[in-house]
């Protein structure tokens, strides 16, 4: 990338948001100790979701309770332990866990550098459905299915689609070449990190070349369409907003 004085690839619109590393600025956040936190995406952005990236010290922690939050974190590199609603764990790489609304957390015992990938929304509750409990899992667990039958880009659902669930978070991994089979334009939300690889990004009517570490906000109905480019495949972990009516 270049190294030109003024330069970013950053572009903030209203319908979309692309953020490269090169302009991340850390916060200080309340139940976090010895860790950077950076705010990827937040309603002042205009999102309905806020989407952190924790990087810990060997002794950084996070500790809270959701509260009317609920949140899926996702290892990106490292390990930890983790209390969680009264369960402990140990997370890798690749690990994931849910919680749900009013559920107490404690990320603690890391290898130094261990990163966390936090999304957050505010949970809707269904008349007549019980709200989940907390999910630990891994993505080597989740099986890879070929996306509408296209074997280059297999999708992973990490979490059950089910009607307790307001909120999903899938992998998608994309070999060389592959792409999206059309231009989406849906209702859902979109908070998004390039894990691997490198591919081209088109965002509303714009087309951004993209890479891990990259992170991505789609507003609802901003059209998209990527297509994986290099020699190595590429990946993205994402978030989108289901199973709610739009007025609810």
């Amino acid at each position: 990338m270049s190294d030109l004085f003024g330069f970013t690839r950053d572009v903030i619109k209203e319908r979309y948001a692309l953020r490269t590393p090169t302009g991340f600025v850390p916060s200080v956040l309340p139940g976090w100790k010895d860790a950077v936190c950076i705010v990827q995406i937040s309603p002042q952005l205009g999102a309905n979701l806020c989407q952190l990236l924790i990087t810990l010290e060997s002794s950084g922690e996070g500790r809270g309770q959701t509260g009317g939050l609920e949140q899926v974190v996702y290892v990106l590199a490292g390990s930890c332990h983790a209390k969680l609603g009264g369960q402990s764990k140990s997370l890798a790489t690749g690990a994931y866990v849910y919680l749900p609304p009013e559920t107490e957390f404690h990320f603690h015992k890391a290898s130094k550098g261990t990163q966390l990938l936090v999304f957050q929304k505010r949970y809707q509750a269904l008349a007549g459905t019980k709200a989940p409990a907390v999910i630990v899992g891994h993505e080597k667990d989740v099986p890879g299915n070929p996306f509408l039958g296209n074997d280059g880009a297999r999708l992973q659902v990490l979490l059950p689609d089910t009607l307790e669930f307001d909120m999903a978070v899938n992998i998608f991994t994309y070999q060389p070449g592959a792409t999206l089979p059309f231009v989406e334009s849906h209702i859902m939300e979109h908070g998004l990190v390039m894990v691997a690889g490198q591919g081209v990004y088109r965002l509303d009517a714009d087309y951004h070349p993209v890479q891990a570490g990259d992170v991505i906000w789609m507003a609802p109905y901003c059209p998209q369409w990527f297509v994986a480019m290099g020699t190595k495949p590429a990946s993205y972990i994402y978030y989108k907003d289901v199973n709610r009516m739009p007025l609810a």
